[in-house]
């Protein structure tokens, strides 16, 4: 009787154990996803500062219509340069945070 309760103990203990490496490794993920659009928002911030700027020392429709334009460019590959890091920093996270299940997971399936 005994010793099935040690097996329960410690099988308890590994379970938890599992629990805090995976929530560690969450936070972890969440916090480079977190840094990253800080990152991003400050930048695109300033490039729309920037572009506001230039859209104020214009002197004709063409020059302005050729700033908004090139914004608009430059707006939309960081976008999707930025979604793309962040995407796989989530499919990063979510393969990271699994690890230490699988491991549980392996020894349950025995």
């Amino acid at each position: 009787m005994f010793q099935g309760f040690d097996e329960i103990q410690k099988m308890s203990k590994d379970n938890v154990d599992t629990a805090v490496k995976s929530f560690g490794v969450v936070s972890q993920g969440f916090q480079a996803i977190a840094v990253e659009m800080t990152d991003y928002s400050k930048k695109s911030f300033e490039d729309g500062v920037a572009v506001a700027e230039k859209m104020m020392a214009v002197k004709s429709i063409d020059k302005a219509v050729e700033v908004q334009s090139d914004y608009a460019k430059s707006a939309y590959e960081a976008f999707v340069g930025h979604a793309t890091k962040v995407g796989e920093l989530y499919a990063d996270l979510a393969k990271e945070a699994y690890k230490p299940v699988e491991g549980v997971l392996a020894k349950a399936a025995k």
